[in-house]
């Protein structure tokens, strides 16, 4: 696999990162201050079906952005990296998985670089079912799901000993909160830990109680680091009060 660093903009492309792939998937890096400690991994939605090429002016990833960089601010002085998967296209594609592939291939770029590192995965919609397939890799510690797009059939087997936080509006009017939650009950005996935040009156898009959104994930994955580099990132304000560690599921 031949692989192509920018500098400028720290992305990284995939060149034939699947046989046959006539499009590619690219990862930006927002790098930690000092040593890598941790990384986040944020991936983005799509469609059911789309062989289109994502762009990063897509409302997609670009929905993502602020979470990553909001991640970034928190976490970078303590060894935080954010990293963020750009698809190499739009859709899920049935028994093909194509954000599943793109994010294992994103997986082995963050294993061959820092092998010893813990990671954080962070999707929305379809993103979010992607974090949940693909946190069966090794090094991934915990899974923020943010309105994902789950089914009965989603299987349980990848976040088991994983902490999982799943965040849905219930508004939503593209993915199911009841699959979500559904999920949750299924996979909790299994997960290390499983909370499940139902926003009242917010949508799929997350442009209600944003600054909820962007707590409860940063907050989310810093605890999760903390706990997993032995770093001590503080919080941000009202988060435990928010999500109690003895919550399983809470309103807000």
């Amino acid at each position: 696999m031949a692989n192509r660093r920018n500098e400028e903009n720290g992305s990284l492309n995939a060149a034939g990162a699947a046989a046959g792939m006539l499009h590619q998937p690219v990862l930006s890096v927002l790098p930690s201050s000092g040593p890598t400690r941790g990384i986040a991994l944020v991936l983005h939605g799509g469609k059911s079906r789309s062989r289109e090429p994502v762009e990063a002016r897509h409302l997609s990833p670009a929905r993502m952005v602020p979470f990553a960089r909001h991640l970034h601010r928190a976490g970078r002085k303590h060894g935080l990296s954010v990293w963020s998967l750009r698809n190499s296209v739009r859709g899920w594609n049935g028994e093909d998985m194509t954000p599943l592939q793109d994010a294992r291939w994103a997986l082995k770029q963050i294993s061959t670089q820092h092998p010893d590192v813990p990671v954080f995965l962070v999707g929305h919609s379809m993103g979010g079912l992607t974090a949940v397939c693909a946190a069966d890799h090794p090094q991934v510690a915990a899974v923020v799901a943010l309105a994902p797009w789950l089914s009965p059939g989603t299987p349980v087997s990848a976040v088991a000993a994983k902490k999982v936080l799943i965040v849905h509006g219930t508004f939503d009017r593209w993915t199911s909160p009841s699959a979500s939650l559904a999920f949750a009950r299924r996979a909790a005996a299994g997960a290390a830990s499983m909370q499940y935040v139902a926003l009242k009156g917010a949508g799929h898009f997350m442009l209600r109680k944003i600054r909820l959104w962007h707590t409860l994930s940063t907050g989310f994955v810093l605890k999760a680091f903390n706990e997993a580099a032995g770093t001590g990132v503080a919080l941000p304000r009202g988060f435990n009060q928010l999500l109690p560690e003895s919550s399983v599921q809470v309103t807000l």
